[in-house]
């Protein structure tokens, strides 16, 4: 066991965050934090951290364990790059190398104790060196920073000119690389695209260390932890599994309490059925039994009565009217802000009832696609077109709809003045907002809250088009759960941008990826458009030419894309090549790192470190190599990375 709460309690004022809390992480054990918004993750998180303190029990960090903590804000050094920030957190082994180089070159002029002290030292730094992985440092940084969607292009820009989102990613690349044995993680794949976030799931799977994530993304959670804490009502409980696993014991938990909750209610009902009639009864045994009764029933424990789960709420969106069967047909189109084109010369149609999810890395202009289709913005060259009947429904993620000076109930009963207060309630209490909550300003309310705000206001529009940009940011897994099953029941079309795989998932029947300026098409969900990426990635780049995303009906014509046999060929031919030169590299660097460990062991011998003549010849031989090494290292680095 590496970490433990133990009967941990957290209060603001009346409130109760966590009463008699307690859980543990064994090392290497991957775990989730999971609860709905508000319940208390991140402040457990800050206790751990010790950015808080608990009002009350104990929590224990194995001894000599060291620990990292990642949080939804943060504020690197304003004097750094990008690859700076990062690389800081390699320091202790780019000062050792540094410290190695140093002694290398005072060796040559050495003799006696004093040369026999400084090899010492140098044996002792090299082998820390080495242990710490010392020669992959600077490659490590690379691919840490590339697996986080930075690319090299944006090593040197200065972390003050970065986003949030981008402060965040610096931020989390610096802490993985600091390799603590404690990771806590809060949000970690906010502000990743897909391909990042494929990338820290595996970087996390295969971590040596334990991991502790607050996160609402259940794709992710799936695939990376191996036990569920929740937060619920100030109470911890503890599941193994992963998040579906969670979710399917806890429903039966929740069951189960039900069942005995409402038994009980319906068996003190009959008690008190039983005593009243025996008190009507108006005779002493009658009387001393309804009291012998009554102390019963006054002894009995009760019950809980599980707490309301948001997600059996039901959310009907029902299109206004019924659209034509051509909801939306795009020809030609092209954008691009002083550089090269986000898409160029895109073609694609949605039909009526179809949910198509736009995805892509961050920035390949899924959010400015979107705004064309909204007349927000306009595009360079090409056009759209919507069908007969079609009426839009726009969520984005600035929120330019809302009005700052109005309440939340007013934002909405003013945008549909017909519509009865108890339903939108029931729509408000859907995304987080109850009793007095609705009466709060909407100039009051974060950026999540606005969000949330938006997509109820647009979730009662009645439109028969839904255009929607990242509609799960700021929700918590309850509301996603909501909202999946309102998508899935709509009548109307939708086509979103989103990262949360889960959510595509369930909802989408359609994916277009925009990738290298194109949109390739998908026609089924997350797991289809897996199985299927590169086969369909490779011949459509292929013929980029048309930058086209087919009709659901044109995807077959995709295989006329497909290399050529002769292109084929060459391909082969080249990744023969690059093996063989791979291996030669392996063999040549297995070679050097031989007779470099032998001069090593040579300079300990006392005929050679104390005849001078013969130590600066195998100081200068041992040099010589190192330069060669170094080469072959960022030789085999560029072969393997092709």
């Amino acid at each position: 066991m590496i970490l433990s709460c133990h009967d941990i309690k957290k209060s603001f004022g009346e409130k109760v965050i966590v009463e008699h809390g307690s859980f543990h992480i064994e090392k290497h054990e991957k775990a989730a934090l999971v609860g709905i918004n508000g319940a208390g993750k991140s402040t457990i998180l800050k206790m751990i951290a010790g950015e808080l303190s608990p009002d009350d029990g104990l929590i224990t960090l194995a001894k000599g364990a060291s620990l990292g903590y990642l949080s939804q804000y943060q504020e690197p050094d304003a004097g750094h790059t990008v690859y700076e920030e990062v690389r800081a957190a390699r320091s202790v082994i780019i000062e050792t190398e540094k410290q190695i180089r140093a002694i290398e070159r005072e060796l040559k002029a050495l003799s006696g104790s004093v040369l026999e002290e400084r090899l010492k030292t140098y044996h002792q730094l090299t082998d820390f060196f080495e242990r710490e992985n010392g020669y992959a440092c600077e490659s490590e940084i690379t691919g840490v920073l590339k697996g986080l969607g930075f690319g090299e292009d944006e090593f040197d820009k200065p972390v003050t000119a970065l986003s949030g989102g981008q402060k965040t990613r610096v931020a989390l690349g610096k802490l993985l690389l600091t390799k603590p044995d404690v990771l806590l993680l809060d949000e970690p794949t906010n502000h990743l695209d897909l391909s990042s976030v494929a990338w820290l799931e595996n970087y996390l799977m295969n971590y040596p260390g334990a991991v502790l994530i607050v996160s609402h993304d259940r794709y992710f959670l799936d695939r990376v932890v191996t036990r569920v804490v929740e937060i619920e009502m100030g109470i911890l409980t503890m599941f193994s599994g992963n998040y579906t696993a969670f979710a399917e014991k806890k429903q039966l938990v929740r069951e189960a309490k039900l069942k005995a909750y409402l038994n009980q209610q319906r068996e003190i009902r009959r008690q008190e059925a039983v005593i009243e009639k025996l008190r009507s009864f108006n005779r002493e045994k009658s009387i001393k039994r309804a009291e012998s009764r009554e102390k019963a029933l006054k002894k009995l424990t009760l019950a809980e009565k599980p707490a309301e789960v948001r997600s059996e709420i039901r959310l009907t969106l029902e299109p206004s009217r019924v659209s034509g069967n051509d909801v939306l047909n795009v020809r030609g189109l092209e954008k691009s802000f002083s550089g090269p084109p986000l898409f160029e010369n895109v073609n694609f149609s949605i039909k009526r009832g179809e949910r198509v999810a736009l995805i892509g890395e961050n920035g390949t202009g899924k959010t400015t696609f979107l705004k064309i289709l909204n007349r927000v913005i306009s595009a360079d060259r090409g056009s759209f077109t919507l069908g007969a009947n079609v009426k839009t429904g726009y969520y984005d993620q600035e929120h330019h709809v809302l009005d700052m000076e109005k309440t939340i109930f007013e934002e909405i009963s003013d945008a549909y003045p017909t519509m009865d207060n108890a339903r939108i309630r029931n729509m408000l209490a859907a995304f987080l907002f109850t009793g007095d909550d609705v009466f709060m300003k909407i100039g009051d309310l974060s950026g999540g809250e606005r969000g949330r705000v938006s997509l109820a206001k647009l979730m009662l529009s009645e439109a028969n088009f839904l255009i929607l940009d990242e509609p799960t940011n700021h929700l918590d897994i309850a509301s996603k759960e909501i909202l999946e099953k309102a998508l899935s029941r709509y009548t109307g079309t939708v086509l979103y941008v989103s990262h949360d795989r889960y959510f595509i998932n369930q909802t989408a029947t359609r994916i277009l990826e925009l990738v290298n300026r194109s949109f390739v098409n998908y026609i089924g969900n997350y797991d289809y458009y897996l199985e299927k990426k590169d086969e369909l990635t490779a011949a459509y780049t292929k013929g980029s030419a048309s930058g086209a995303a087919s009709s659901p009906s044109a995807q077959p014509a995709a295989s006329g894309s497909k290399l050529s046999w002769q292109e084929q060929k060459s391909l082969q031919a080249r990744e023969r090549k690059r093996k063989n030169d791979l291996k030669k590299a392996e063999e040549r660097i297995e070679k050097l790192e031989e007779r470099v460990q032998e001069i090593d062991q040579m300079l300990t011998l006392e005929e050679v470190y104390s005849n001078s003549v013969r130590c600066q010849e195998a100081m200068q031989e041992k040099s010589t190599l190192e330069e060669e090494l170094e080469g072959l290292y960022e030789l085999w680095e560029n072969l393997a990375g092709e």
